[in-house]
C-alpha cells in the first residue's frame, strides 16, 4: 500500500479498482475554522497516521520538545510509559539534554488493564503489566513522560513500582493538558466526575499519585506543536491553505469550548 492523500472534511470518496473518485464536498459554513480532533494527535492515532501533511509520531515529538521548554527539572534521565509516550519522551530528553532511558519492559503475557471491571483489579493489572529494568535507574532522579492522565489510578502503582525498584525521585511530565470536560463529538471521554483534572485531588496531584512533581503541558504549547508545520507548509506554498481550510483545531475536552452550539 501506499500513502495517496487525505479525505477532505466533508467530502465523500469512492473507491473502486479503476481510481479514486471525490462524489461531492460538503462545504463548511463560510468563515468557519476546521475542528481537526486534536486528542487525535495526542492520545487515539497510530504515530505513523498522516494527518493535515504531517506524521502523527513527529507532533508528539514536537509536544515533548515544548514540554521540556515549559516544565524542564533536575534529573539523570528521561523514560516512559511503554509505549504510547516514547516520542514526546525522545523530544523531552533530546530538548532537556538528558538521556532517554527504559526503566519498564512490557509483560506481553498479561491482558489488557483497561477493560478490567473496577479501579482495582485496574491497578493490580498495571503492576503485572510491567517488568522493571532496575539496573537503569536505581538511585537516579527519574523523569517519567506520559501521554495523558484521565483518571490518575493507573500512573500511581507505575510510581510506587519505581520507587520500590530504587528511584531516587520520580517526576511526571504529560505531554498534554489536563482532560476536564466531556466529548459530544463521539469521543467516549469518562464523566466529568471521573476526570482527575475535575476532583480536589487535582490541586495536590504529586502527593496523590506519589509523584515528587507533576506538570502538564498547557493548551498553548500543544496547539502551538500542532500547528508548527502546517503554518510553516501554508507560508511556503498558499495552494496548501485550499487544502486545509482555515486553519483550527477542536480543543473542547481541554477548555470547554466546543466547534458548534450545543443543543439540548
Amino acid at each position: 500500500s501506499r500513502y495517496y492523500r487525505e479525505v477532505l472534511p466533508g467530502e465523500i470518496v469512492k473507491i473502486s479498482r479503476h481510481d479514486v473518485q471525490t462524489l461531492d464536498v460538503v462545504r463548511r459554513p463560510e468563515g468557519d475554522p476546521s475542528a481537526f480532533c486534536i486528542f487525535e494527535y495526542v492520545y487515539f492515532a497510530r504515530p505513523d497516521s498522516i494527518f493535515e501533511g504531517q506524521m502523527v509520531y513527529s507532533v508528539r515529538r514536537r509536544c515533548g520538545q515544548q514540554l521540556a521548554i515549559e516544565a524542564p527539572v533536575e534529573a539523570d534521565l528521561v523514560s516512559t510509559v511503554p509505549e504510547s509516550a516514547t516520542p514526546a519522551a525522545l523530544g523531552y530528553a533530546q530538548k532537556c539534554g538528558l538521556p532517554y532511558v527504559e526503566v519498564l519492559c512490557k509483560n506481553r503475557y498479561v491482558g489488557r488493564t483497561f477493560i478490567q471491571p473496577n479501579m482495582r483489579l485496574r491497578q493490580l493489572g498495571v503492576a503485572k503489566k510491567f517488568g522493571v529494568l532496575s539496573d537503569n535507574f536505581k538511585g537516579k532522579r527519574v523523569v517519567i513522560i506520559d501521554d495523558s492522565i484521565v483518571r490518575g489510578n493507573t500512573i500511581s502503582p507505575i510510581i510506587k513500582l519505581l520507587r520500590e525498584s530504587g528511584a531516587k525521585e520520580v517526576h511526571i511530565r504529560v505531554a498534554s493538558p489536563p482532560i476536564r470536560f466531556p466529548c459530544y463529538m463521539g469521543i467516549n471521554i469518562p464523566t466529568k466526575e471521573e476526570l482527575i483534572a475535575n476532583r480536589p485531588e487535582f490541586h495536590d496531584l504529586a502527593n496523590y499519585i506519589g509523584a515528587d512533581s507533576v506538570v502538564y503541558l498547557s493548551v498553548e504549547g500543544l496547539v502551538s506543536s500542532v500547528q508548527e508545520s502546517i503554518k510553516a507548509r501554508q507560508d511556503n506554498n498558499p495552494k496548501t491553505k485550499s487544502f486545509i481550510g482555515k486553519l483550527g483545531h477542536c480543543t473542547a475536552c481541554l477548555t470547554g469550548d466546543y466547534p458548534v452550539e450545543l443543543e439540548w
